[in-house]
């Protein structure tokens, strides 16, 4: 019976999904099981058990399964990545020699055939999801396999020499090589990271990818050391960079199209002992840009921060160290500002993301365009709200004051372990403490704490003795821990929230401010204005079940 007439008879589709489908299929030419899929007609897992059951095929979930090396070694990678086949196991069955494999294409019959001629042995199909079958296939022959096997041509761990003799252009353009290039960054896209870290070394070539907040190792052959070179001159070249300047660090940016989105890669290069190596941070419009609510403020926090950036002037400063989403909390303020009324303009170094309403100018150091230039000169432009990218130096500080005090609304960020010490890194800049007291409103710190993942978190009563101190708890409470599932990579952890400490500036710290009281005093009168710590706040969302324990202690100080 078709495969068609099948899923209508069981009512898992519809006569006009299938109309749909066969008219996708048509048109791109795919198989109508993936059309049927594609337009969301059927769930892969429904369709795999119907054509199991059809055909008399076990359906296994590959989630957790460990493939037998013995298995892998009698397939070629060429072969498994071109056909989508993984070998699981040896076993004997009937008392033939029987080698498992998964795929998720049941139609491919060809490719079993060439795996009996090839191994003499016999083989037994089970079928997986596609997701699954392709990890499997990244995770034991290495993120594109097929492509380091055809440019090495097997050859040993020791054999670079004729490698690295080629053409460093010649080679960096070669279609495999650019294959290979575009994999790694397509899968960081879809893993969800945020940098890529391509790092050389004596006899490796190390590539791991940053996921909310941790490194990862990417799946690769150990064999890619032998193409560093053309791997890291195929960056260099997408980065317009110089691929014969090996001796001076290099930056760049790379513009790519992923899944028909736009994916903005900022490439910077350093020399070391053994090579380059490279980081590719990927500025994805889609995964950054969020609404003020979305961010993770708890009710109080967010109203009196939507308050503070509805104000007509005055310096608001978010503050943290690298990585803890102040470009991407700014960017949210901006989104909750910005309208036809309002003329917002920025000076960014670089400018990340491009913003609707907002007039946005970079920064260029080599023709001497500084913050501080470009400051006062888009105070002639009439903005009524400006955002400046950091707070560096005092010229940049003294810029920002001025502003201010010119009837601006000034947002922007400084490096600073929490809010309260934001006033003193302004005085210690060179600021009069008296201009710092009547500028800055409020200055917010935060930082980014994995979130748990929703589908396998688990509740649990923690032992009160072993949890940290400050965290108060009582007989009756409960916690969430993280336990690992195939929708967050077995980490147990999916996207990030951040934690906040907002510090509103009142008389009481406008005076102790404008006598340069030390950080200690100003936290004291801070909190009796309802000033709560970053780890206050993490532990809120740790008796909510957003985090864990371990997340808040990683990411905050007592």
């Amino acid at each position: 019976m078709i495969l068609s007439n099948i899923l209508i008879k069981k009512k898992l589709i519809t006569k006009e999904q299938l109309d749909q489908a066969l008219e996708l299929k048509n048109a791109k030419g795919m198989r109508l099981d993936r059309a049927l899929i594609q337009i969301g007609a059927i769930s892969e897992k429904d369709l795999l058990n119907v054509l199991g059951e059809e055909l008399h095929l076990p359906v296994v979930n590959l989630s957790q399964v460990q493939a037998d090396p013995e298995a892998i070694k009698l397939l070629p990678t060429k072969l498994v990545y071109r056909r989508g086949v993984m070998p699981l196991s040896l076993k004997i069955i009937d008392g033939a020699s029987t080698l498992e494999v998964a795929m998720s294409n049941p139609f491919d019959l060809e490719a079993l055939d060439d795996i009996q001629v090839l191994t003499g042995k016999r083989v037994r199909a089970v079928l997986g999801i596609e997701a699954e079958v392709e990890r499997l296939i990244k995770e034991y022959y290495g993120l594109g396999g097929d492509t380091i096997n055809e440019l090495t041509g097997g050859l040993n761990e020791n054999s670079t020499e004729d490698i690295q003799n080629e053409d460093l252009m010649e080679m960096a353009q070669e279609a495999s090589v650019i294959k290979l290039v575009n994999e790694i960054i397509v899968e960081a896209v879809n893993e969800r990271a945020s940098d890529i870290h391509v790092e050389p070394y004596e006899n490796e070539l190390s590539i791991r990818y940053r996921i909310d907040g941790v490194l990862h190792p990417a799946s690769v052959p150990a064999q890619i050391h032998q193409l560093q070179a053309a791997i890291i001159s195929r960056i260099k070249i997408l980065a317009n960079l110089n691929i014969a300047e090996r001796r001076l660090p290099q930056d760049g940016r790379i513009k790519f199209q992923v899944g028909g989105r736009q994916i903005d890669v900022r490439v910077s290069v350093i020399p070391m002992i053994f090579g380059e190596g490279i980081v590719m941070r990927i500025l994805d419009k889609a995964s950054v840009l969020f609404t003020l609510p979305q961010l993770g403020m708890d009710e109080e926090t967010f109203a009196h921060f939507e308050q503070l950036i509805d104000r007509p002037h005055g310096i608001i400063l978010v503050t943290g160290p690298t990585g803890s989403g102040k470009t991407t909390t700014l960017y949210a303020s901006l989104n909750a500002i910005v309208g036809q009324d309002i003329k917002v303009l920025t000076v960014e170094d670089p400018v990340e993301y491009n913003l609707r309403g907002v007039n946005q100018i970079p920064v260029d150091h080599q023709v001497g365009m500084t913050f501080e230039k470009g400051l006062r000169a888009i105070l002639r432009h009439d903005p009524d709200v400006v955002m400046i990218g950091e707070i560096r130096d005092l010229e940049t500080a003294q810029a920002a004051v001025q502003a201010s005090l010119t009837g601006h609304l000034v947002l922007s960020t400084l490096h600073t372990n929490d809010s309260c010490s934001a006033p003193m890194r302004l005085t210690d800049m060179g600021i009069e403490p008296y201009l710092v007291s009547s500028t800055l409103i409020g200055s917010m710190a935060q930082r980014l704490v994995r979130k748990l993942c929703n589908i396998c978190k688990e509740s649990y009563k923690p032992n009160l003795k072993k949890v940290p101190s400050d965290l108060i708890l009582t007989e009756e409470d409960h916690l969430y821990r993280a336990t690992g599932c195939d929708a967050c990579r077995q980490t147990g952890y999916k996207g990030r929230s951040g934690v906040y400490e907002l510090m509103l500036m009142n008389d009481e710290i406008a005076n102790l401010i404008t006598h340069r009281a030390p950080t200690y005093e100003v936290v004291a009168a801070a909190r009796k204005n309802g000033l709560r710590l970053l780890r206050e706040d993490g532990w809120l969302k740790v008796k909510r079940g957003i985090t864990d324990v371990n997340e808040v202690v990683r990411n905050t100080a007592i």
